[in-house]
């Protein structure tokens, strides 16, 4: 049967990792290029192999061979769905592709030059290796485009503000995926959630009625919580210092590459910190999770209380005692765990009060239903 099948791309700065969904929302078959332009390496059923992939032409080139190889040619897709960081304040919702939309893609470029150039580069690779196939776009930007004015306007001039100097807040495909599974798990949609993706970047979405009134992340994905090997938030004279003492690219590395957990305990990631047991250790993980409660009182105020605590990302989903102690941190608004579930991992791990629940992250499976809604069925 021809054309029922949606491949999904993330395409970064040296990688390129796809996946393909049939009708339902589990991945069939996936596969990535790392090291695009470099020692790339290719990862599919197998281990991983050396490859010849000097740009993402090549790198999806191969990966579609490697697809066709297992029995999904080509000519099985009905559509691709492609993940861009950035929408700015035009695109607010999944698109189909067109030239208009990569000008549009390509416009946003000044507000993610770190991402949307590379996001933009898989869609032109797959436009030109699969000219026919439609493409549709979704932004980790546009579930946010339902914050008010008052939320999203930095106090700055106007002539600033017309740069497209604001608060665009990012992880929204993974907030709206959040939200359509939460009825299924709950019931209902609770009406006042506080979302948490917790992973090597964090953010917390406040959602009321379904849609997002405020995130922590802001015109960059910098903002809010400490993560992996980013600040969080910081005065921005204490950016112009560092600026000054090292240059505008030199705090950007400081900033994006060599804070956060790292630079507080040795180590971005969460596991290690726990691993080393050291008192710098134990400080960066308080150091999350403190920022993490206080940012989450901010989100709450926003939204008139507490219905629902939802955690997603690696760590929301997996680490036990980060959980425990946001939790803790909360426990004035009546949050409680139940230490068993919360132990197991369990879907839900609350102990009365608001209820407490693990949503797995299935942002590939968010943007293929995200094309199916765009086409109309596609790959349905």
């Amino acid at each position: 049967m021809a054309g029922d099948l949606i491949l999904v791309v993330n395409a970064g700065s040296s990688s390129i990792k796809v996946a393909l969904f049939g009708a339902g929302d589990s991945v069939i078959a996936s596969g990535s290029v790392t090291e695009i332009g470099g020692e790339a390496r290719l990862k599919m059923a197998g281990p991983e192999l050396d490859c010849a992939a000097p740009d993402h032409d090549r790198a999806l080139a191969l990966l579609l061979d490697g697809f066709a190889a297992a029995g999904y040619p080509l000519s099985r897709l009905a559509a691709a769905g492609h993940r861009i960081v950035h929408g700015g304040g035009d695109l607010t919702e999944s698109i189909r592709v067109t030239d208009a939309v990569e000008e549009a893609i390509a416009a946003c470029i000044p507000l993610a030059p770190l991402h949307n150039p590379h996001n933009l580069a898989g869609i032109r690779a797959l436009r030109r290796l699969a000219p026919d196939l439609p493409h549709v776009a979704a932004f980790d930007t546009a579930f946010h485009a339902t914050n008010p004015e008052v939320a999203w306007r930095y106090a700055l001039p106007a002539a600033e503000a017309a740069k497209g100097i604001r608060r665009y807040g990012f992880h929204g495909i993974s907030y709206r995926s959040l939200t359509a599974r939460l009825p299924a798990m709950l019931g209902a949609l609770p009406e006042r959630v506080l979302a948490l993706h917790l992973g090597n970047g964090a953010s917390l979405c406040a959602i009321r009625g379904g849609v997002s009134v405020a995130t922590t992340m802001g015109y960059s994905p910098l903002d809010g919580l400490t993560m992996g090997t980013r600040t969080g938030g910081i005065d921005g004279n204490a950016v112009l210092r560092l600026a000054e003492d090292h240059g505008i690219k030199g705090a950007a590395r400081i900033l994006n590459r060599e804070s956060g957990l790292l630079a507080l305990g040795g180590a971005s990631d969460m596991r290690a910190l726990h691993a080393a047991g050291t008192d710098a250790a134990r400080f960066a993980i308080a150091h999350f999770c403190y920022w993490a409660v206080r940012h989450a009182g901010s989100m709450i105020a926003a939204m008139g209380g507490l219905d629902c605590v939802a955690f997603t990302g690696g760590i929301g989903e997996n680490d036990r005692a980060v959980r425990a102690a946001i939790a803790d941190g909360l426990g004035y608004l009546g949050v409680t765990l139940d230490p068993a579930a919360n132990a197991a991992n369990s879907p839900r791990i609350d102990a009365g009060g608001p209820a407490v629940v693990i949503v797995p992250a299935a942002e590939e499976a968010q943007i293929a239903a995200d094309v199916r809604a765009c086409l109309g069925g596609a790959g349905a």
